[in-house]
Formats: C-alpha cells, sequence, structure tokens
C-alpha cells in the first residue's frame, strides 16, 4: 500500500476515533480535545426534539393575565359604583376607562383559549453538562470503546424525542353526601335557577314531593353558591308536610329529644319528652321530677278551656259600634250567635263573647272549646258564619280583620294573662323538707320571681324559667312553637307550710295552647312523642280530654324546671351546671367551616 495513501487513512481513523469517549481506569467515560464540540452536537439534537416557541414561561403569562384581568374587573365595578352614587350616566366613558374595557377584552380572550393549560413547561429543561452526559450514557450500550480499529464508525447516538404524556379522561365521582342528579332533574333544576319555574310550584309540576325538595335544594345551592351538605335530606315524609306544615321544603332540622322524669301527676307516671338544644335543661327538669316524685308526686286543676279570635269591625259611627257591642252582650241573643257559630265544625262550641270599643271600631272576641285540636282555624271559621250573619241586620258594619289582636295570639298581652286563652292550668305539689331548703327557696323565689319581675315590668312573666320547658315540650309533640309567648305566662309561688317544715310550690299558667290533632302533631317523630305521653291524636271518649291532659303535663313540667332551677341558684350552683352541662368539649378551632 502507498505510504500516503496509509498516512491519510491513519489521520481519518485517529480523527474518528477523537470523536467518541472512552473508557477510563475507573470505568467512567473520558472526553477527548474535542469535548466541547461533542456536547454542543448533542446539545442541539436536545433541543430539536424538545422545542420550546414560547420565550415566556407558561405559568409567568397565565399569571399576568390573570392579575390583570381581575385588576381591570375590580377598577370597571368600582367605577360603576360611583357613577350610580353620583348619577352619572353610565355610557360616559372616560379615556382610563375605555383603556380598562379593552384591556379587560383583551384579557378574557386571552383566558378563554388558554385556560387550563398547564402552569408550567410541558417538557423539562435539560441541564447543560449532566443531563446530556446521562442521555449519552442510557442510549450507549456499548460494552468496550472501538479502539483501535480503523474502519468502525463514531457516529454518535441521537436521542429521540420525548412524546407528550397523553392522561385520559378520569371518571368524575359524585361528591360525598351529595346525590346524582338525572338529566330530568338537571332540566327541572335549571329551569328554576333561570326563574322559568317558581320554586314553589315543583310538588304540583313534578307529582312527587320528596323529588321536589331534592330538586329546590339544588336549585338553591346553585342559586347562593352555599351548600346544604348539613341540612338533611333523605329520612322524611314529605307527603306528610304538603299543604299543612311547611312550604317549599329543602330538608329538615335535627333537634335532640331528651326524657324527664318520671313525672308523678295526678297519681300517673309520665315521661316527658323534651326537644331542646340548651344543655343541662332536661337533667334540671328531671331532678325537678325526682323531687316531686319522692314528696308524693303532684296535682293539676285545669280552670278554663277556650280559644279565642277577635275580629275588628268599623261603623260610620261610635254610636253604632256601641249598638253591635249591646246586641252580643244581650243574653237573650246568645243562643242564636252560637248556634250560627256551632255550624262550623261539630267539636267548636262558642262559650263566650266579649266586647272592646276604640272609637268607632268594635274588638268582639269569641271563645269556644275546640276539642283535640289546639283550634285556631276552628274558631276562626265559627267567627266568620257570625259576621256574615251580623251583616243581614248591621249592613254598615265594614269587617277590617278577622283577627284584631285583641285575641291575642303570639304576643305578650294582658287579656291572656288576665282572662286567659287555651287551657287554664294550676299546678301544685308540696316538697318535704328532707328534700329542700324551705326558708331559702321562700326567700329567693319572693325577691326574684316576684318582686325582681315586678322591677323588670314583666307581664305574665313572674317565674324563674317556664319558657325554657314550655318551647322544650312543644317542639317535642309538634305543637307551634311561636305560641310559647303567651303559653309561657306564669307565675310561681312557694310558701313554707306544715309549721315551715314543707315547701308548697305551684305554678298558674292562665293561657296553654296546646292540641293533639292537626298541624304539627301528625308528624312522626311528635306523633311518637305523644303516644309516649298517652296523648296521641283525639280522644274518641271524651272529646278534648287528651288536650286538656297535655297541658296539665306541660305545667307539671315548668313545675319540675321551677322547682329545680330555683334550688340551684339558692345553692349557688348554677354557674357551675352550666359550665358542666352547657358548653360544648368538642374543639370548635379543629372544626372545618
Amino acid at each position: 500500500m502507498d505510504v500516503r495513501r496509509r498516512s491519510s487513512l491513519k489521520q481519518s481513523a485517529t480523527t474518528k476515533v477523537s470523536n467518541i469517549p472512552t473508557y477510563g481506569a475507573a470505568g467512567v467515560f473520558d472526553y477527548p480535545s474535542n469535548e466541547k464540540m461533542f456536547k454542543a452536537n448533542n446539545k442541539k439534537v436536545v433541543d430539536n426534539a424538545n422545542p420550546n416557541p414560547n420565550p415566556i414561561p407558561m405559568g409567568i403569562s397565565n399569571g399576568v393575565f390573570f392579575t390583570v384581568f381581575f385588576s381591570v374587573v375590580y377598577f370597571l365595578l368600582t367605577r360603576w359604583r360611583e357613577k350610580i352614587r353620583n348619577s352619572t350616566p353610565l355610557h360616559v366613558v372616560t379615556m382610563s376607562e375605555m383603556a380598562a374595557i379593552v384591556t379587560f377584552f383583551a384579557s378574557f380572550i386571552y383566558l378563554l383559549g388558554f385556560f387550563g393549560m398547564s402552569f408550567v413547561q410541558a417538557t423539562p429543561e435539560y441541564d447543560e453538562e449532566e443531563d446530556v452526559d446521562e442521555i449519552v450514557l442510557k442510549d450507549d450500550t456499548r460494552v468496550t470503546p472501538c479502539g483501535a480499529a480503523l474502519d468502525c464508525e463514531s457516529d454518535v447516538a441521537i436521542v429521540k424525542p420525548k412524546l407528550p404524556v397523553v392522561v385520559k379522561d378520569v371518571e368524575m365521582v359524585p361528591i360525598k353526601g351529595t346525590e346524582t342528579v338525572s338529566e330530568e332533574d338537571e332540566e327541572v333544576i335549571q329551569s328554576v335557577v333561570s326563574g322559568k319555574t317558581p320554586s314553589y310550584s315543583l310538588e304540583s309540576k313534578l307529582g312527587d314531593c320528596k323529588r321536589a325538595a331534592f330538586v329546590r335544594r339544588v336549585a338553591l345551592e346553585r342559586i347562593t353558591g352555599k351548600s346544604l351538605d348539613g341540612l338533611p335530606l333523605g329520612g322524611f315524609d314529605y307527603d306528610s308536610i304538603l299543604g299543612q306544615c311547611c312550604e317549599m321544603p329543602v330538608g329538615y332540622v335535627q333537634i335532640p329529644v331528651g326524657i324527664a322524669g318520671p313525672m308523678l301527676l295526678d297519681g300517673k307516671e309520665f315521661a316527658v319528652p323534651m326537644a331542646t338544644t340548651e344543655g343541662c335543661l332536661v337533667a334540671s327538669t328531671n331532678r325537678g321530677c325526682k323531687a316531686i316524685y319522692a314528696s308524693g308526686g303532684a296535682t293539676s286543676i285545669l280552670l278554663k278551656d277556650g280559644m279565642t279570635r277577635a275580629p275588628v269591625v268599623r261603623f260610620g259611627t261610635a254610636r253604632r259600634a256601641a249598638d253591635l257591642k249591646f246586641f252580643l252582650e244581650e243574653p237573650s241573643n246568645f243562643e242564636t250567635l252560637a248556634s250560627v257559630f256551632n255550624k262550623s265544625s261539630r267539636f267548636g262550641r262558642l262559650q263566650t263573647i266579649r266586647c272592646a270599643i276604640a272609637g268607632k271600631n268594635l274588638y268582639i272576641r269569641f271563645t269556644c272549646s275546640t276539642g283535640d285540636a289546639m283550634g285556631m282555624n276552628m274558631v276562626s271559621k265559627g267567627v266568620q258564619n257570625v259576621l256574615e250573619y251580623l251583616q243581614a241586620d248591621f249592613p254598615d258594619m265594614d269587617v277590617i280583620g278577622i283577627s284584631g289582636n285583641y285575641c291575642s295570639d303570639k304576643k305578650p298581652a294582658a287579656v291572656n294573662w288576665i282572662e286567659g286563652r287555651g287551657k287554664s292550668v294550676v299546678c301544685e305539689a308540696i316538697i318535704k323538707e328532707e328534700v329542700t331548703n324551705v326558708a331559702s327557696l321562700v326567700e329567693l323565689n319572693m325577691l326574684k320571681n316576684l318582686t325582681g319581675s315586678a322591677i323588670a315590668g314583666a307581664l305574665g312573666g313572674f317565674n324563674a324559667h317556664a319558657s325554657n320547658i314550655v318551647s322544650a315540650v312543644y317542639l317535642a309533640t309538634g305543637q307551634d312553637p311561636a305560641q310559647n309567648i303567651e303559653s309561657s305566662h306564669c307565675i310561681t309561688m312557694m310558701e313554707a307550710v306544715n309549721d315551715g317544715k314543707d315547701l308548697h310550690v305551684s305554678v298558674t299558667m292562665p293561657s296553654i295552647e296546646v292540641g293533639t290533632v292537626g298541624g304539627g302533631t301528625q308528624l312522626a317523630s311528635q306523633s311518637a312523642c305523644l303516644n309516649l305521653l298517652g296523648v296521641k291524636g283525639a280522644n274518641k271518649e271524651s272529646a278534648g280530654s287528651n288536650a286538656r291532659q297535655l297541658a296539665k303535663v306541660v305545667a307539671a313540667s315548668v313545675l319540675a324546671g321551677e322547682l329545680s332551677l330555683m334550688s340551684a341558684i339558692a345553692a349557688g350552683q348554677l354557674v357551675k351546671s352550666h359550665m358542666k352541662y352547657n358548653r360544648s368539649s368538642r374543639d370548635m378551632t379543629a372544626i372545618k367551616s
């Protein structure tokens, strides 16, 4: 072979060998003299495999446009509010506002196109020193270098571009505590949200009360943006409240029910259900029941039983109003008026008519028995019959309202305190000396319940906490909780008897308004509590006896509550007991809002 040719081949081989790395003594790659050129070539390959057309990282650009968008929105809303306050026309726009509007649309279009993109680059950038070596190491599968073989090829391994990872769509799982919305329900919900379908008409439109409550609930959450997860929906009979107890329901509130007793009343034992969220209330009432039981029980007396309604009518003169007053109060006319009144119900029986004049306006207070119902609707129907009858003899009578507040319903009133409304009950007991401290209780009752209430100007509030017990029993047995106001009218009396050895305690409650039929009494939970007391529904043998018995139980429960609380105050235990039973033991700071 020609010497010149051999020299050329040797030089070419040397050049080829110098372009590849060789293993050193420690088994680590040693780069030849043209190491920088080798790295640069590999860096170009990596850059071509992972192009980045956006010079600004996606996270920065998204953050900038988000900031600009919300800043402009805040600016425009602030300017809009200022224009409304200053009565400036909204179409009058300044240069700054025009620029803000343009910026708003520009940022909105950007966000509309890029919303949902990753806030970082899709492919990571490689380190110039370490990552390129790493790629070469992974792609080089040779055990030994080419060595002195003159004809071997030293082509650099080309790094294959990494394809983007495609994430498959994840199946949406309903959030815990929510129900899946069907397509049919979704259409109705959207109709309610848009205002096309009134919320109150869902029951009649869907024909399913529970489904109507669910649709209304979801629509309410979407309209308000507030979650109702804590408000239970299932486990309730929504058909039972339709047209009777509640309109447009979206759930129900849970109130714990405790039992106080046994209460020994008129020789019978009663377990008293109390629905309350006030700690210590049931425990205190239960302690009073125990003291009464140990002393021989309590005795109750029913004084009156009659619900009232008082319409207001107007005449042209006060003389004409007085003429009707005299007519209604004439004893000879009562039988005729009673027969007209009693046509409205087989249980409603007119008892008395009492009138009061204010100028040319006449207030007529009708009182009637109502059987086992609380009786507001019953007495209202009877009053309507009488007013229509009177219209024939007094054509100039103008009926202003079926209720003129002389009744008086759901508000403290002297007429109820003096005349009574509903059931008027007195309940008493004699507590033995060994059970309580007689002298301290008599003194405390005088200074607190009597003198203290008088100084406060109380109306029917000469007691320690009658309203507490009345409200709890009313909620448990399905009574109207708003009637707790007049039903809690109570005067508590305590006197020393039997030469100062024993304590006579009594409560007088002139206006306990209760029923065992109608309203909330027919709901499952409340009906169960009435059944526990033995007064569920109407008494077929003696109309009204169940409601009267319930009123006596309410009064006896108040008696127990009064005795217990007064004893706790006299002994200085009130604060201690409330700190123990009326405070949450949970760490409220750890509870998520």
